[in-house]
């Protein structure tokens, strides 16, 4: 079964306004006017952010070089390193909506500061988003490995189609997938993680 999770039930914890700079690019203190810009950003994502996520497990195993995911089989070496002692995994998709991406694509055109520093605190809030998915995980009494994602090492970003069927990404939480295998909202993540109990 699919398990869905929106706002009301996951705990995002506030804008980390250091990491969001770290984003931008800001190494030690910021000047005032970068922090007068990301207030200001800050404001205008006030009650935009649209916090989804669904997720599924599965069993896993090695079948001669490849990895049956349970929702597919693959062949990645990078992913099998990082799976190695896990018999489960979770796979999931998280968003934190389209309303971001619609500030971004504004005022990309008429201050590409703002858009800069819109695109930072899209970043650090999906991390954030991932992080606390994580957190339900520990708090379950599961040992959890480092996500995992399609694109990364030896991992094909084709893998996205699987993952995208395997959770129904567009029914679930309105995640649509381009030619490119990317996402829309592009704020946004896809990801394996393996459990086991402590």
């Amino acid at each position: 079964m699919i398990e869905i999770i929106k706002t009301a039930n996951i705990s995002v914890k506030p804008a980390d306004k250091k990491e969001i700079l770290r984003y931008v690019g800001v190494r030690g203190e910021a000047d005032e006017s970068t922090l007068e810009l990301l207030n200001e950003c800050l404001k205008l994502v006030d009650g935009k952010l649209n916090y989804k996520l669904c997720y599924k497990r599965f069993s896993i195993k090695e079948i001669d070089n490849a990895l049956d995911l349970g929702f597919t089989t693959v062949n990645s070496n990078s992913l099998k390193k990082r799976l190695c002692g896990y018999k489960q995994i979770v796979l999931f998709a998280a968003t934190v909506g389209i309303e971001l991406d619609r500030l971004i694509s504004r005022y990309s055109a008429i201050s590409p500061a703002k858009a800069h520093m819109l695109q930072a605190i899209g970043a650090e809030r999906i991390e954030a988003l991932c992080d606390a998915f994580e957190d339900t995980l520990r708090a379950e009494g599961l040992y959890i490995s480092q996500r995992f994602s399609a694109g990364y090492g030896d991992l094909s970003i084709e893998l996205q189609k699987d993952v995208f069927n395997a959770l129904e990404c567009s029914k679930n939480i309105g995640l649509a997938l381009n030619e490119s295998f990317l996402m829309i909202p592009t704020k946004s993540v896809t990801a394996i993680i393996g459990i086991k109990r402590i």
